[in-house]
């Protein structure tokens, strides 16, 4: 039986797809009209067609649970989720805008502090800040870039406005699936590129590449450029593995590397010590540099924060630049923004009330059941309240762990988060999803054509990480409004 948009019901949500029962939104017609034509049979095939793909191409990801280190299949539907250019370029606008003062306040914050001075952010909230690294004041990195890779969540509530729900700056991860989303849509469904005009993805790679070569401290014409990893054991080993390739670098863990006396660092290769100029590094900062931050750790490289530091070396992302990885720092973002750049946000956060501020976090333990909490420094879906789905029990255990460490909380209404179709056994069902585009700079600044979109695949549900049963769809950036 084929698709019938009539019976495709969202709610009261906004459907990326469907604007109500049976219309599609102008730019998503073609879409809407060929999965039309399909039969179920057609798009059972096309789903398997996905799955073995997937399989064979050995896309995976890694579920920590108790105590085991699971390998999954990465989890994907084959209806893609549709944003037209016009609507994008505003987005990425705003992208870029947001990464740019993020990076003139880090900078700030590890060497004149003029927006604590200013009181426009709290000084306790960054001497609290678990980001913070006083082992970076006074260094300058190049071109005065902390975070070059950012993956900033993109939610779109049901009025249709489109808003940061947390940027990701230490080690944010996804894109390697983002890419490999675009390439099993192409193999399953091969005829909607004809009727399309679907920005790519897959320069993505040569982007890294290129804004990871312009802060090299060397003057070589082809920098050495390794990616950092913890090892295979690391969930998102997979992309670790899969961007070093795409860049032709090498992939290293901290004991193939070491820093000389006169603080190089070598990498060790068969033919010798090869030195090394810049460092994509995916593992956190305090197992960086025993000699530094955690000497138990046999992750890092000791002597390479006095490397990075001497600028023999180029670390990306830099140490420190977690510091706006905070999401209470985040709440202060419009400001920063209108502090460095003298220039309104073009892309809104989601309201956040500040559980340090005492008549905020009296509203916040007033209203638990219609608010979303999260710790300031969790990742992953992990650590946070999603109140209009808990329990009692949950919300009074909410209640101690906010009155015990304000600070280390916020609060924010839960958005009914946009929906778009998704196949589901043999139905197509609505289901909630968020974005996630990956943002580079450098010497200039890139923003990926879509991102990662992320789907919460059980009915309902608002969390859509991987690692928390969420799946993920391909992202169409479309130029054919006019079609």
């Amino acid at each position: 039986m084929a698709i019938d948009w009539k019976k495709y019901d969202p709610g009261e949500c906004y459907d990326e797809l469907i604007s109500t029962p049976g219309y599609a939104r102008a730019p998503t017609r073609n879409l809407a009209a060929w999965l039309r034509s399909l039969s179920d049979e057609d798009l059972q095939l096309r789903k398997l067609d996905a799955e073995l793909a997937i399989i064979d191409k050995g896309v995976t990801f890694t579920v920590y649970s108790e105590g085991e280190n699971i390998d999954r299949a990465w989890p994907y539907d084959i209806i893609p989720r549709v944003i037209p250019l016009r609507e994008w370029r505003k987005t990425e606008a705003g992208l870029k805008q947001r990464l740019q003062a993020l990076n003139l306040f880090i900078d700030d914050l590890y060497h004149d502090q003029k927006i604590i001075r200013d009181k426009v952010v709290p000084k306790s909230l960054i001497s609290e800040s678990k980001g913070f690294r006083e082992e970076c004041i006074g260094i300058t990195p190049a071109y005065k870039v902390w975070a070059h890779i950012c993956g900033s969540d993109l939610v779109r509530d049901n009025d249709g406005t489109i808003y940061v729900l947390e940027d990701n700056l230490r080690v944010p991860s996804g894109v390697s699936y983002m890419i490999e989303n675009r390439e099993v849509t192409k193999r399953v469904l091969p005829e909607l590129f004809e009727n399309n005009t679907i920005l790519p993805v897959d320069d993505y790679p040569d982007r890294l590449q290129e804004m990871l070569q312009s802060i090299s401290p060397s003057r070589r014409a082809r920098p050495e450029i390794v990616v950092l990893t913890p090892g295979i054991y690391n969930s998102a080993y997979f992309e670790h593995a899969f961007l070093a390739r795409s860049m032709s670098a090498e992939l290293v863990e901290g004991s193939d590397l070491m820093v000389d006396k006169d603080d190089y660092v070598y990498m060790k290769t068969i033919q010798g010590m090869a030195r090394v100029d810049v460092i994509y590094r995916r593992i956190d900062d305090q197992f960086l540099d025993p000699e530094v931050f955690n000497p138990d750790s046999a992750l890092g490289v000791p002597g390479l924060m006095r490397a990075w530091r001497k600028g023999n070396v180029a670390l990306a992302n830099a140490p420190g630049c977690g510091v706006a990885d905070d999401k209470v720092v985040y709440s202060y973002v419009p400001d920063i923004i209108r502090y460095y750049l003298d220039a309104d946000p073009l892309l809104p956060n989601v309201p956040t009330y500040r559980c340090h501020n005492k008549k905020e976090c009296k509203h916040v333990l007033a209203n638990l059941e219609k608010m979303v909490v999260k710790p300031a420094n969790e990742s992953g879906g992990y650590g946070m309240l999603v109140g209009p789905q808990s329990t009692a029990k949950e919300r009074n255990e909410f209640k101690r762990l906010i009155r015990s460490n304000p600070r280390n909380y916020i609060g924010q209404p839960a958005l009914k988060l946009s929906t778009a179709p998704t196949l589901c056994d043999h139905n197509v069902e609505p289901r909630h999803l968020d974005l996630r585009p990956f943002i580079l700079q450098g010497k200039e600044t890139f923003v990926t054509a879509g991102g990662l979109t992320r789907v919460a695949m059980r009915q309902g549900s608002l969390v859509v990480n991987s690692s928390q049963g969420g799946g993920s769809k391909d992202t169409w950036i479309v130029d054919n409004e006019k079609n």
